[in-house]
């Protein structure tokens, strides 16, 4: 992700790179290591800078012109970012429907975060994907998934083979690892936003 945003909300808003490194919680060099690109940016630290910046945060992840016909995509539950909570059942959705993201797809879907794993900042922020169900494959390695477990959870969690044969470790920012589960499908977050 560019940090550009954060370079022209510090010039915008007259903040300063100091200011910002207390938000953070993090050194001043490592705020100038941020912005020469030889630091990233982690996920729950998006929020912060937006908040002290005074901005929208970014989208996280998309790109491109809005292609979902009706320009909005329906929310179909609730989804949990920690190990405990779970996805409203299937026959309760949808509960509303939300402004589609970049690049959306007839497909696409919204499930809004409830819970703390991927930093408390993004609770009941809307996490977008295709809801095509499959079984994860190789390319969901270490990316942002949206993951239905073979125990009826739905989590949102990175990806990592696990070294049973056919299971998974859930992976997020706050949390321990969830080692050696079963999927049932995945898919790749297309956008995260604030609600």
């Amino acid at each position: 992700m560019t940090v550009d945003w954060i370079r022209e909300g510090l010039k915008e808003k007259r903040k300063t790179r100091s200011g910002l490194a207390k938000a953070l919680g993090r050194s001043p060099s490592a705020v100038t290591d941020l912005l020469n690109g030889s630091r990233r940016l982690r996920a729950e630290e998006i929020a912060i800078a937006a908040e002290y910046l005074g901005v929208e945060p970014p989208r996280l992840v998309g790109g491109g012109r809005p292609r979902h016909p009706t320009g909005r995509v329906p929310l179909v539950g609730y989804v949990g970012a920690g190990a405990v909570a779970h996805f409203y059942a299937d026959a309760q959705g949808p509960f509303d429907d939300v402004e589609a993201p970049d690049a959306a797809s007839p497909s696409t879907v919204a499930v809004q975060i409830r819970g703390h794993s991927l930093g408390a900042l993004f609770d009941n922020w809307l996490v977008f994907y295709d809801d095509v169900r499959d079984p994860p494959g190789d390319d969901m390695v270490g990316r942002m998934c949206v993951c239905g477990l073979a125990d009826g959870r739905v989590l949102v969690k990175a990806l990592k083979r696990s070294q049973v044969q056919g299971m998974w470790t859930l992976l997020s920012n706050t949390e321990p690892p969830i080692y050696d589960v079963a999927l049932d499908w995945a898919a790749l977050v297309r956008e995260m936003r604030p609600r």
